[in-house]
């Protein structure tokens, strides 16, 4: 047996150096591109403005709103460093057609392209506070950490005055050296909260006009996949509803129905007999309480199917443990000793074996089947296997399609693979 081992999270002050790293990265790049894309958009940007009179300036803008586009994404990848996650990407409209003109239009009229343009035009600003402090503190902490390391190579004349000096402190070259050796720790205590800082605030200024759209986008597309989900699990609760109630309706009328009518016919023939043939009424109220007996087993395993009072006293374990013992193919059960769970998994998880089971003995000319369960932290998984005759698909019927539609009203899923002659295995993944 290999075992395997998840790798050692690091530890916090690891996490923090490398943050630190990612962060003055960010900051320090951020800075050039910054100007780069400053030139290149404020020139393109007033040059076509200028130029629309003669009609130039339409290719020229739409040059400087691809040229923006692109200096966007660089900094949608960038700022994941700092935000620890990715952001979304934006859908640009689409050109359609060849024509020249469309080409031309089609960057101008989507909001996007202007957001990208304003974000280069005026991303210097936040960059240039950010390299200004983070330059500021990587030089105050590096420079008064090392102080002692050099300060025997500064010159300092007749004239020249050192900080410590100024503020009173004296100029021994000790006073001098504890006084930047504390200027450096102050830096080095306080250089991740301030690269921290005005990298988020360099990273956050680019997310507001780079992804806001996008983000805004993509809620709306997870409320709507929410909806059409619960909209889907309505239905399908329904439909398994019904189709429970049609099943229920159909067993009843053809098992306990069908004998209460014989039941009565039985009593009725016993009442014209007392006073003819008093022997054939007492066989024939005897054969009328086996019919009795026999309608109510069939109305406990109808009320077993509906809910047994086993999985409601005893829990899943036990009510999968009784509903294998009266299976009439083999069963080998492995479901270990399961805490208590919501009343719709326990219902759903035992339909779903018993469904399983009833189709095993009506249609796979099975010898044994393999029920397990295994129970994680946010699930719990259910699987079937048998080694019959295979074929089995919820296109075919077979009870799949409602125990498919049950499932997934418990917010499930079900799969099932069944290839002609080598078996059938049904997966059922129940969310806990």
């Amino acid at each position: 047996m290999t075992a395997t081992y998840a790798p050692a999270a690091p530890s916090p002050v690891v996490r923090v150096l490398r943050q630190l790293v990612r962060d003055s990265r960010y900051v320090l790049l951020g800075f050039p591109l910054g100007l780069l894309a400053v030139v290149l958009t404020m020139v393109g940007f007033f040059l076509g403005i200028g130029l629309t009179v003669i009609w130039i300036g339409l290719p020229v803008l739409m040059v400087t709103l691809l040229l923006a586009r692109g200096l966007a994404t660089v900094e949608r990848f960038r700022i994941r460093s700092v935000l620890g996650r990715d952001v979304p990407q934006p859908r640009y409209k689409q050109v359609i057609g060849p024509r020249f003109w469309r080409r031309i239009f089609r960057p101008l009229s989507d909001p996007q392209c202007w957001f990208d343009l304003l974000h280069g035009m005026f991303r210097f600003i936040p960059s240039t506070i950010a390299f200004s402090f983070v330059v500021t503190w990587w030089a105050g902490a590096i420079g008064g950490l090392t102080f002692p390391l050099w300060d025997w190579s500064i010159y300092r004349g007749p004239d020249n005055t050192d900080l410590p000096e100024l503020i009173g402190l004296g100029d021994a070259a000790a006073t001098r050296i504890i006084f930047y050796l504390a200027v450096g720790a102050f830096f080095a205590a306080t250089l991740y909260p301030v690269v921290r800082g005005v990298a988020l605030i360099e990273a956050g200024f680019a997310r507001a006009l780079l992804s806001t759209i996008a983000e805004l986008r993509q809620q709306v597309a997870e409320a709507q996949d929410e909806r059409d989900t619960a909209r889907a699990q309505k239905v399908a609760a329904v439909s398994a509803e019904a189709t429970a109630l049609r099943r229920l309706e159909r067993d009843i009328h053809d098992g306990p129905q069908q004998r209460l009518v014989r039941l009565a016919m039985d009593l009725g023939r016993a009442e014209q007999q007392f006073t003819t043939d008093p022997e054939a009424a007492r066989a024939t109220v005897a054969e009328a309480l086996t019919q009795t007996r026999e309608t109510l087993d069939e109305l406990r395993a109808l009320s077993r199917g509906i809910a047994p009072p086993i999985l409601v006293d005893r829990g899943l374990r036990a009510a999968l443990t009784a509903l294998a013992g009266r299976s009439t193919v083999p069963v080998d059960l492995d479901a270990p000793e399961l805490d208590r769970m919501e009343p719709t998994v326990e219902s759903t998880a035992y339909f779903v074996v018993a469904e399983a089971l009833t189709n095993v003995a009506k249609h796979s000319h099975a010898t044994e089947v393999q029920v397990s369960l295994q129970r994680s932290i946010d699930g719990l998984m259910i699987t079937v296997t048998d080694d019959g005759v295979g074929g089995a698909s919820p296109a075919k019927g077979h009870g799949l399609a409602g125990l498919m539609d049950r499932v997934h009203a418990a917010g499930g899923v079900l799969s099932v693979v069944s290839p002609e002659g080598a078996g059938t295995t049904l997966t059922v993944a129940l969310p806990v």
